[in-house]
C-alpha cells in the first residue's frame, strides 16, 4: 500500500485566477479620456517648464501638467505688483514742491512808500533740520542787501504759517518802481544762535514796474530755489570766503548811498526857515557788522552866525533811521533865497573820524526836485513841504 505523504490528504491547490488588469485599465482610460484630451490641449497652449527646473508661468494649473516626481520642485512665482513711486528726495525741479506764498503789494505814491503784506505760506517743504519756525525776508533789488532788508516776525510750530504783517519801504518813488524788483524769501529760524544761517526754503521775485499807484494787488506765487552767482575774479578770494554770493549783491548796478526825507517851511510868524530831518532810508553800511550809526548835519552856507550848523542825535546800528528833529534858521525870505542848505549824513565812530555816507544840496541854483523843493517853500509861507532826496556819494566842495 502506498504511503500517504504529509500533504496527500489535502485537496489539490487550485491556482488563484489572475486579476483582470486589462479591463480595469481600459475602463480607467475610457473614463479619463476626456480629461486627458483637455490636459493635452492645455499643455499645448500653456508654457513649458524650463530645462533648469524653474517654472516660466505663474498659475497653479501649469504646475499640474509637470512630472509628478520631478527631481527639483518647480518654483511658482507670483506676478510682480506695481509699487507706488517713492517721494523724490532732495530739491525738486517742480517749483510747486517748495510751496506757495500769498502777499499783497501797495505803492502809496502820495506818501512815497511801498507796502508789502505777507499773509501766509502753504505747502512748504521741510528742511533737513526739521525746524518749523519760519519768517519772510524782503529785499529791494538792486541795492545794498542789508539797507533794503526787512523781515516779519517768526511763526513757530507750523508748516502753514500765517503772518498777516506789513513791511513798509519808505522813500519809494515812481522811478524806483520802474527799475526795481522785490525779492521775498521764506526762511527758517535757527533754533540755536550759534548755528549758521540756513538757506531760504524758497524765494520769489516781483518786478514792480507793473504796479498801479495807490491800488493794492494780491499775489499767490510758487516759491523757487535760491539764485546764486559766482563771485567776480576781482573780488578777494581769501580762505573761508565763499566762491558764490547771493544775487542781491551782484545786481547792484550803481552805488546807492541812501535817501533822506526833509521837510521845509518858511514861518512868517518867526521870520525864518524851519528844516525838519524826518528819516533816512537804505543807507550804505559803513561798519564791519554791515550797519551804520548814522546822524545828520545841517549847514546853511554862507552864514557867519553861530546858529548856522546843527546836528541830530545818533541812531545806533541801523540803515533806516528815524529822527523827527526840527531846526530853525532865522532870516528874511530874500536872504534865504541866495543861500544853500547843505545836508549830510554821517556814520558815527568812537575814537576815530566819522565816515561820510552821503549828502544833498538845496538851493535856487540846484536842479530838479532839489531846486523845486527850496523855491516852493520860500514862495508859500507857513506851508510844510516834505520830499525825499537821493544822497550824493561825493562830499561837498564849498567855495570860499
Amino acid at each position: 500500500m502506498e504511503e500517504l505523504s504529509e500533504t496527500s490528504w489535502l485537496p489539490p491547490r487550485t491556482p488563484a485566477p489572475a486579476p483582470s488588469v486589462m479591463p480595469l485599465r481600459l475602463v480607467s482610460l475610457a473614463l479619463c479620456s476626456p480629461l486627458i484630451s483637455n490636459l493635452q490641449g492645455f499643455s499645448e497652449s500653456a508654457p513649458c517648464l524650463s530645462p533648469h527646473g524653474g517654472h516660466r508661468g505663474s498659475s497653479k494649473q501649469e504646475a499640474a501638467t509637470a512630472d509628478p516626481h520631478p527631481a527639483v520642485a518647480p518654483t511658482i512665482s507670483s506676478a510682480p505688483q506695481l509699487q507706488p513711486d517713492p517721494e523724490p528726495e532732495g530739491d525738486s525741479d517742480d517749483s510747486t514742491a517748495l510751496g506757495t506764498l500769498e502777499f499783497t503789494l501797495l505803492f502809496d505814491e502820495d506818501n512815497s512808500a511801498l507796502h508789502c503784506t505777507a499773509h501766509r505760506a502753504k505747502g512748504l517743504k521741510p528742511p533737513a533740520s526739521g525746524s518749523v519756525d519760519t519768517y519772510v525776508k524782503a529785499n529791494l533789488l538792486p541795492g545794498a542787501s542789508k539797507a533794503s532788508q526787512l523781515r516779519t516776525r517768526t511763526v513757530r510750530g507750523t508748516w502753514g504759517p500765517v503772518w498777516e504783517e506789513t513791511l513798509t519801504y519808505h522813500g519809494f518813488t515812481r522811478q524806483d518802481a520802474g527799475h526795481k524788483t522785490l525779492r521775498l524769501c521764506v526762511c527758517e529760524e535757527p533754533r540755536l544762535r550759534r548755528r549758521r544761517q540756513a538757506p531760504p526754503l524758497g524765494e520769489l521775485r516781483v518786478p514792480l514796474r507793473k504796479l498801479v499807484p495807490n491800488r493794492a494787488r494780491s499775489f499767490d506765487v510758487c516759491l523757487e530755489k535760491r539764485r546764486l552767482t559766482k563771485r567776480p575774479k576781482s573780488l578777494d578770494t581769501a580762505r573761508g570766503m565763499s566762491l558764490y554770493e547771493e544775487e542781491v549783491e551782484a545786481e547792484v548796478a550803481e552805488e546807492e548811498r541812501g535817501r533822506i526825507l526833509l521837510s521845509l517851511c518858511y514861518s512868517s510868524q518867526r521870520g525864518g526857515l524851519l528844516v525838519g530831518v524826518l528819516r533816512c532810508a537804505h543807507l550804505a553800511p559803513m561798519d564791519a557788522n554791515g550797519y551804520s550809526d548814522p546822524f545828520v548835519r545841517l549847514f546853511l552856507h554862507p552864514n557867519v552866525g553861530k546858529k548856522s550848523k546843527y546836528k541830530t542825535s545818533v541812531r545806533k546800528k541801523t540803515l533806516n533811521p528815524e529822527f523827527n528833529e526840527e531846526f530853525f534858521y532865522a532870516g528874511l525870505r530874500e536872504e534865504l533865497a541866495q543861500k544853500t542848505l547843505l545836508v549830510s549824513v554821517w556814520d558815527y565812530d568812537l575814537g576815530t573820524a566819522n565816515d561820510f555816507i552821503g549828502g544833498v544840496q538845496l538851493s535856487s541854483r540846484a536842479s530838479g526836485e532839489r531846486q523845486r523843493h527850496w523855491c516852493e517853500c520860500l514862495t508859500h509861507s507857513d506851508c510844510r513841504l516834505e520830499l525825499w532826496h537821493a544822497l550824493d556819494s561825493v562830499p561837498f566842495q564849498l567855495s570860499a
